[in-house]
């Protein structure tokens, strides 16, 4: 349950698959449909008698495995977006690592036989107790709508399994610790939080996660004021506990438990109006918790537990206790990330248990709401006063040198100074917010509270309805961009206390540098707003907050280095668009990040190796509404030089003068005449290159060198054709072949395979193109690469090869299997094969995850239906039967499936 996956405090396990997950043994009697649904039937297969069932009745044991699913935001607050993370390579950032990693595979989880053949294919989701940040849902949504829905249908699928209570449950907004929040940042954490999830999962959370586990009896309170049931905590967190006494019973002893000695197979009730302030309880005012298993939690997460499936029901049924009390509950609570991520490929682990391991024991898989309706609590529990699990000094981890978190020569004495400095700038800009959001809004925490419905939904439909019902007036178009300035300062005012921050040892990491971002932009929305300037007092406060890293000495300087540096204005994004347009054909309207850009002018001229664009823009901010009408001229000098200017606009005269003048300058072909000019009319402030953000500066470097890598493979190729026979000598007699001929024949290969597979994919994706001539044609061509490739040992760099040919994979295998032709089925077949032994010559290492997944779907439903046929028809076709295919089709198909790593050999030993 750490607040990031950060791969520095990751432990990874390179376990191979037959340790993760055993392989599936038919059990005597199973009809081949077993074999491939056998999670759901055999707790359908139990048929159990009224009052016998354990998702009716508590009785048994029941095991609820939760995952924390998490990351920090990282999105630029200017850009709405996560930029390149280099450490995170070879992935763009470390969300999308992790998705790889993790919430994909969580989603299309594994069971293997002993060959390594995918025997099912689970969504753990559907078994898994999770919840999962609204921020981190965000990004999920916005980059793979199937894992995103694979989700929200786990959570579906778990309310239909267990009575109507699914397995997802909501989580404090964006990660703060809610005790050392005020009042009215707690509320507004829990209300987001509760909003984001109704949104996505359609129904009210009955749990909630709390950030570290942290909870006192004011969070508590404000739990139970907005309808949360239950909470699950480390067992270190409570003080004592006792039975609840009936009607006519003395009240029962306390159990001291402090030490972590609560048993974790039952749930509790805490009153809420006794902890802190001893009074008798009001039975009426009260939240249910769950603890986890303290040590089995740890194994998980930081021990074997996950090595395989065995180990991990060994491990659970260590817990279970022989009192034969009617029910009990083994829950354990780990990282989300733990399972694929900091544990490579235990997902499949957890896919095994869930469909084989636990019910094999007897054991019914659960989640804490649907347990909490069988069991209400018998026991009630009194918490410590102020708690988390990831830190021992209650939660001064997240505002003193406690010692957590820390080690070596390091200190954390900025912990203190960090949170003194927050607070003081949250409440500066509580007054600016209240000040002069009275003038805009009804009631403005009320408005901030139901802002969650703009961050979901920003667009101007929806935003309009919000304004409609909290403004005190009708707004104009400058009254509504303060509103939304506003609200946008209150957003990142509570982003900027996301407990990352002060997680780790020291400030100036990415976690405290991206909380000092939120300030930074809160600090500026309030000024943009009011006109008052806090960042000098802010900074000045930072200066207490010692580094541990020489360069910055305190958080003023980390804050100057690092994140003052980092800020971005309108201007800038419109350089970015100038200096792009050279290189994209933009249309009149262009998103770009968080931002829309309205072409209103647009002229370029070219001259040698000169080009000159003029325009005239207006940039809108999908996030705040603001615009800004700006005019650039930009000039490329070629190479890597490039002057870019921007103001503002003003006036189409001088607009047109302007443009006019700078054209006439450009016809004398003189960059230095151009410049000038450009000088005269907007200033001496220019943009670069190193203007653009690092994604689109990237492309246009890429750009600019690939006319001089045209050249260089060129001249490889030409050496090589004229070396071939030498370099055949030296390797059929076995010599050391000269480094420079070997060089340019893996140079040429790799830059013939690139051109040939960029053009396959070309002729792939045109449905006009005859498939059986140009791209067979193709196909030819690059198994004679791969084959003369072979023959000289080279070592082909085709860091695009990979992608490129697992599109093609996918979409020949979409082709095949949802638009089935019995006429040309056997040459996509054989094109489809074709690729995949080309990617076994080019040695690409391809990933048929996606492959395997479109082809268990169709296995599931189309080609195990079209086997039952011919096993009940006993091979005679049925003259009704006109979507039944042919004999031989049906076995292509499957020995396809054998190709793709697919267990099949069931259906194929058993067709006739």
């Amino acid at each position: 349950m750490t607040s990031n996956s950060d791969p520095r405090s990751a432990s990874q396990s390179h376990e191979p698959l037959s340790v993760l997950n055993e392989p599936q043994q038919q059990k005597n009697g199973t009809t081949p449909v077993d074999f491939w649904h056998g999670s759901q039937l055999r707790s359908a297969a139990a048929n159990p008698l009224p009052g016998n069932d354990p998702l009716q009745t508590a009785q048994g044991v029941y095991v609820t495995v939760h995952g924390h699913f998490y990351q920090p935001p990282r999105e630029n607050p200017y850009l709405d977006s996560i930029e390149r993370q280099p450490s995170a390579a070879p992935f763009h950032d470390w969300n999308e690592r992790i998705y790889h990693e993790c919430y994909r595979p969580n989603a299309f989880a594994r069971i293997l036989n002993e060959r390594g053949d995918v025997i099912e294919i689970i969504n753990n989701y559907e078994f898994l107790s999770f919840n999962i940040g609204p921020t981190l849902m965000s990004w999920l949504e916005r980059h793979d709508i199937e894992t995103y829905q694979r989700i929200l249908e786990a959570d579906r699928k778990s309310c239909a399994r267990l009575n109507g209570h699914g397995n997802a449950i909501a989580q404090a907004y964006n990660h703060i610790i809610l005790p050392l929040a005020n009042e009215r940042d707690k509320l507004t954490q829990i209300r987001w939080g509760k909003t984001d999830f109704r949104d996505r999962f359609g129904r009210d959370p009955e749990g909630m996660w709390l950030a570290e586990t942290a909870v006192d009896y004011a969070t508590l309170e404000a739990l139970v004021a907005e309808g949360i049931k239950f909470i699950v905590l480390a067992p270190s967190q409570a003080q004592r506990c006792r039975a609840m006494a009936t009607d006519d019973q003395l009240a029962n002893p306390w159990l001291e438990v402090g030490g972590g000695q609560i048993d974790p197979t039952r749930p509790y009730r805490c009153f809420l109006n006794r902890g802190e302030r001893g009074e008798e309880p009001d039975s009426s005012s009260f939240i249910d918790i769950f603890f986890y298993d303290g040590p089995i939690s740890r194994d998980m997460g930081f021990d074997s537990a996950l090595s395989s499936s065995h180990n991990l029901a060994g491990r659970l049924g260590q817990a279970v206790r022989g009192d034969h009390r009617p029910s009990q509950l083994i829950a354990a609570a780990t990282d989300g990330e733990t399972f694929g991520h900091h544990k490579g490929g235990t997902e499949k682990c957890l896919a095994y248990a869930f469909a084989h391991e636990f019910p094999d024991r007897g054991w019914t898989v659960t989640n804490f709401a649907h347990y909490l309706s069988l069991q209400a609590p018998t026991w009630e529990v009194e918490l410590k006063p102020v708690t988390a699990w990831s830190c021992s000094h209650g939660v001064d981890r997240w505002q003193d040198d406690c010692g957590c978190g820390g080690g070596g020569l390091w200190n954390q004495q900025w912990r203190r100074p960090l949170r003194d400095s927050l607070d003081w700038l949250r409440d500066q800009l509580v007054k600016v917010y209240e000040d002069a959001g009275k003038k805009l809004f009804r009631d403005p925490w009320l408005a901030r509270d139901e802002y969650i419905q703009v961050i979901r939904d920003r667009s101007l439909t929806n935003l309009s309805s919000f304004l409609s019902r909290h403004q005190t007036h009708k707004l104009t178009a400058a009254e509504r961009v303060d509103a939304l300035h506003l609200l946008e300062m209150q957003r990142h005012a509570l982003l900027m206390y996301t407990s990352c921050g002060w997680f780790f040892e020291e400030l100036s990491r990415p976690e405290g540098v991206q909380i000092l971002r939120y300030a930074a932009r809160a600090l500026e929305l309030a000024g943009e707003v009011t006109g008052i300037q806090l960042e000098k007092a802010f900074v000045r406060r930072l200066a207490h907050a010692p580094s541990n890293v020489e360069c910055f000495q305190n958080g003023a300087e980390v804050y100057r280095q690092l994140v003052k540096s980092a800020q971005i204005s309108m201007e800038q994004v419109a350089a970015h668009y100038a200096i792009s347009s050279l290189f994209t054909s933009y249309p009149k309207e262009q998103p770009l990040y968080c931002y829309t850009a309205h072409q209103l002018d647009y002229q370029l001229q070219r001259m040698g190796s000169l080009t000159l664009a003029i325009g005239q823009l207006q940039l809108v901010s999908d996030i705040t509404r603001e615009s800004m009408q700006l005019v650039f001229a930009v000039v490329h000098l070629g190479g890597w030089d490039f002057h870019c200017c921007i103001q503002p606009f003003s006036g189409r005269r001088a607009y047109a003068e302007m443009r006019e003048r700078l054209f006439e300058a450009f016809k004398q072909a003189s960059a230095a005449q151009t410049i000038l000019a450009i000088n005269a009319m907007f200033g001496s402030q220019s943009h670069s290159l190193q203007s653009l953000f690092a994604e689109e500066r990237h492309r246009i470097m890429r750009l600019l060198t690939h006319e001089t890598l045209n050249r260089l493979d060129q001249l490889y190729t030409q050496v090589y054709r004229d070396n071939y026979g030498i370099l055949m000598a030296f390797h059929r007699d076995g010599l050391t072949v000269p480094q420079e001929l070997q060089v340019a024949a893996e140079v040429a290969l790799s830059h013939r395979v690139s051109l040939s597979l960029r053009a396959l994919e070309q002729e792939s994706s045109d449905l006009s193109a005859d498939p059986s001539t140009a791209s067979l044609n193709r196909l030819l061509e690059l198994e004679s690469i791969a084959t003369e490739a072979a023959s000289l040992r080279c070592q082909l760099n085709l860091p695009e090869a990979k992608q490129i040919l697992e599109r093609l994979v996918l979409r020949s295998l979409w082709q095949l299997l949802y638009h089935f032709d019995p006429a040309t089925s056997k040459t996509e077949l054989h094109r489809l094969e074709r690729l995949l032994t080309l990617s076994q010559q080019m040695q690409l290492g391809l990933s048929l995850a996606r492959a395997q997944e479109l082809y268990f779907q169709r296995l599931q439903h189309w080609l195990i239906p079209q086997c039952f046929h011919w096993l009940h028809s006993a091979g005679q076709m049925k003259a009704d039967a006109a979507e039944t295919m042919q004999l031989a089709d049906l076995r292509s198909l499957l020995t396809l499936g054998a190709r793709l790593g697919i267990d099949v050999t069931n259906w194929l030993n058993q067709l006739p």
